[in-house]
């Protein structure tokens, strides 16, 4: 049962063009509408959004859609995706959307759905809601917006439920936080600085094109280059939707998801709540994490990218933490959803417990080599239509043996196949992504 316009992260594209044009994302909230009156008569949807310039005339053509189902709207204004995720579980909102295309640039834009539970909607509710939109599309409904005033309240209960899961104050603590003009760029500083940490808040200027330029959680140099100028002990940086973040230590080193699930899965396990021993990954996690968390009696499960089947495996096995190596961390007892904020908590919290920095925090973990090479393609295969490609790949893992690994997979947001390889040796590591991106190229470039 393919999908056509839901990837690994809900409707994305160019704003303004299909999928995301006014008629599609109308007909994308009447479908969605459909879906949710046939659950509850008095069905009530949250709409958020990040800063991108695109995103007001979006979610009014959402709200049109779904006020002509007789849906209920309100609006959280800008905000994150975790606080849309937080809001809709945590009140009597049978959904929530938000409107962001996460670390893409501002041209691009996208519609993420969460159901009452806070999760993301099932590929099967996902598909029955794309037929409903191509049946209207066939029908030809006019587009028309409705936008629903802000309601100030609701990003105010988001900050007081991730204040209240502190148990002590950060004062003291130097931190700059890169809110990448994003839609976290009022709630990061206003949290920290809440709860005493002295703040230095950078890229918090949001102008509806700036969002993710040259900053946030894709491009962290500007960070880095703050912490070191401040002699801060440490700093974080968020994605346009501040559902993931990376940090930086107070020597300048660069720490992904990776380092701070290993940070994590120590702390949970030395205080008895890592559920099972096990941590849940996705297959782009780095082998040096595994290796790491196989010494401390920790098993790293593994998913296919997106942090949506992360948790799927999390409530699958009883796993309370998981996450991805770019930077969506999810803890599972506190949220739904890999959220940037609420990370950031954690590890300040752990740091100030243990009054360990960082890179104490994450001794040990070896990263092995790594490479990822995107390859822009005309069409989507599976491997098994492409023999020459799964010959390379095979020699690839030959050569490595148990020492690295091989994945190749095509994006769900975009027309891309993504080459990783890793392995104890750079040099080999870059002659096979390329003899793969090549012979990828050969079959399928675009």
């Amino acid at each position: 049962m393919a999908k056509q316009l839901f990837g690994t992260d809900g409707i994305r594209g160019v704003a303004g063009e299909y999928p995301l044009d006014p008629a599609t994302v109308h007909a994308f909230g009447m479908a969605l509408g459909s879906d949710l009156i046939r659950m509850a008569a008095d069905a009530e949807v949250v709409i958020g959004m990040d800063t991108r310039e695109s995103g007001p005339w979006i979610a009014a053509q959402v709200a049109g859609g779904l006020a002509r189902r007789g849906v209920r709207v309100r609006s959280a204004g800008v905000i994150t995706t975790p606080g849309i995720a937080y809001l809709t579980r945590t009140n009597s909102f049978t959904a929530g959307v938000m409107i962001s295309a996460s670390h893409n640039e501002y041209r691009d834009n996208g519609i993420k759905v969460f159901g009452h539970s806070g999760f993301k909607l099932p590929d099967a509710e996902e598909h029955a809601v794309e037929q409903e939109i191509f049946r209207l599309q066939d029908a030809g409904v006019e587009p028309r917006e409705s936008a629903p005033a802000p309601d100030a309240g609701l990003d105010r209960q988001y900050l007081d439920y991730l204040a209240s899961t502190v148990s002590d104050s950060f004062d003291g603590m130097r931190i700059v936080v890169d809110c990448g003009n994003g839609g976290a760029w009022q709630l990061a500083p206003a949290l920290f600085r809440r709860l005493s940490a002295e703040v230095k808040a950078i890229f918090s200027e949001p102008n509806g094109r700036n969002i993710n330029l040259g900053c946030g959680a894709l491009h962290v140099e500007p960070l880095r280059a703050a912490v070191l100028e401040n002699d801060c002990d440490l700093g974080v940086a968020f994605d346009g939707d501040a559902d993931r973040a990376i940090f930086v230590a107070r020597g300048g080193r660069i720490l992904d998801g990776d380092a701070v699930m290993l940070i994590a899965a120590r702390a949970l396990k030395a205080a008895g709540r890592l559920d099972g021993n096990m941590v849940v990954a996705t297959v782009m996690s780095n082998l040096g994490l595994e290796k790491a968390l196989e010494r401390e009696g920790i098993r790293l499960l593994r998913t296919p990218v997106g942090d949506k089947y992360v948790l799927e495996e999390m409530v699958r096995v009883g796993a309370v933490l998981g996450g991805e190596q770019s930077g969506h961390v999810i803890f599972r007892q506190c949220a739904t959803t890999g959220d940037g904020l609420l990370t950031a908590l954690r590890i300040l919290e752990i740091s100030r417990k243990t009054g360990a920095g960082l890179e104490e925090l994450t001794a040990g973990m070896q990263i092995y080599p790594q490479r990822l090479k995107n390859v822009r393609v005309r069409e989507k295969k599976t491997l098994t239509e492409l023999p020459a490609v799964a010959r390379e790949i095979e020699a690839c893992e030959r050569a490595f043996g148990a020492a690295g690994r091989v994945l190749v997979r095509f994006s769900g947001t975009e027309p891309l196949a993504r080459v990783m390889i890793e392995g104890p040796d750079l040099a080999q590591v870059d002659a096979l992504t390329a003899r793969i991106a090549a012979a990828i190229e050969r079959e399928l470039g675009g």
